[in-house]
């Protein structure tokens, strides 16, 4: 029922830019806090940023924090991560995630998307 799906993932240049969007379907999108996550191969799946569910708070990942923003757009059920300045370590599939509670562990979210393709070239 409850359906995330990413987009905006790709290649892109170290130094770079890009704008991962998260549509949301089939639950009450503006009840719900969101996050973003990535994960690499051989690497857990880590914690990037969330957004209460009003958009009232924003928290970041140490190593994300100053050159990325959260964003959510209730209106149109969709979460967005824009990520500047990116790395080689940027690399990874980003998921998204939602659930009534939050946070910033991959246990206290129960809604995730398929994954988005970020891939930082030297």
């Amino acid at each position: 029922q409850v359906q995330l799906v990413e987009s905006g993932g790709g290649l892109v240049q170290a130094g770079g830019s890009v704008r991962l969007s998260c549509a949301a379907s089939g639950m009450p999108f503006s009840s719900y806090h969101m996050g973003w996550f990535r994960q690499t191969p051989g690497k857990e799946r880590e914690f990037v940023a969330s957004i209460t569910w009003n958009g009232g708070s924003t928290y970041y990942a140490d190593s994300v924090k100053g050159r990325s923003t959260i964003s959510r757009d209730n209106a149109k059920n969709t979460v967005y991560l824009q990520m500047n300045s990116l790395k080689p370590e940027d690399t990874a599939v980003y998921y998204c995630a939602a659930d009534l509670a939050g946070g910033l562990s991959t246990r206290m979210y129960h809604h995730w998307g398929q994954g988005t393709q970020v891939t930082v070239s030297t």
